[in-house]
């Protein structure tokens, strides 16, 4: 499992920094989630910084937290990077989790360089997919473990709607349908019953944001 993201058009983030007249930065990673993606691993991060020098942009350097989102972690390495303090700013190349993590430990502007996506299965190297909503009250014991709430693209509780063609949604025809399949699998593990039960809407207090979790002691 991954939080999938991608790079910001570089023109983006260079009018980031052109906008606050900042004339050196340190540019930062994430050696889990945007490494697997190739959008802020050690390699992104030096193609980063040779296209902000060349752009007249002095970088201070580099640096990759492993992982970005940890915020103890990234608060004892970043008092040890050399150039960080210098910098007038940070790009950070990681989740948005990243990007807020390094904001509550710096007082310099920290700017995202990525757009974060989804929480994405990896299939295969570089091909992922959104199965989870992270919707706070998971449904899959009766699904057959199809998310009807993310795969079907009108999150129904209680389907099929009827729109389906040929097994694929009638949202957009390039994706299957998540009921047939809800239907395919419950039929393959002799449950086609759970379908008959209307299901009550969700308890969307559990989905409020920000979620926090403490666990152990």
């Amino acid at each position: 499992m991954s939080i999938i993201s991608t790079q910001k058009p570089f023109e983006t983030i260079l009018g980031y920094i052109k906008a606050n007249g900042e004339k050196k930065v340190f540019i930062t990673g994430c050696g889990q989630c945007a490494t697997t993606c190739q959008s802020g691993g050690e390699a992104e991060c030096e193609a980063m910084k040779a296209k902000l020098e060349a752009e007249g942009v002095t970088v201070t350097g580099t640096a990759v937290f492993d992982p970005s989102c940890n915020l103890l972690k990234t608060k004892s390495e970043i008092k040890k990077m050399p150039g960080a303090e210098e910098a007038d700013a940070i790009v950070c190349l990681a989740c948005g989790e990243g990007v807020q993590t390094l904001a509550q430990l710096v007082k310099k502007p920290v700017h995202p360089g990525l757009d974060s996506l989804f929480i994405g299965q990896t299939k295969r190297v570089g091909h992922f997919h959104e199965g989870c909503s992270v919707c706070g009250e998971c449904e899959l014991e009766w699904t057959g473990g199809v998310c009807p709430m993310t795969i079907c693209a009108k999150g129904i509780l209680n389907g099929p709607c009827g729109g389906a063609k040929d097994g694929k949604c009638e949202v957009s025809a390039d994706k299957d349908c998540a009921w047939i399949l809800i239907y395919n699998k419950l039929k393959e593990q002799n449950k086609l019953a759970n379908m008959d039960e209307i299901r009550e809407p969700k308890d969307y207090t559990k989905a409020m944001k920000p979620r926090s979790l403490v666990v152990g002691k």
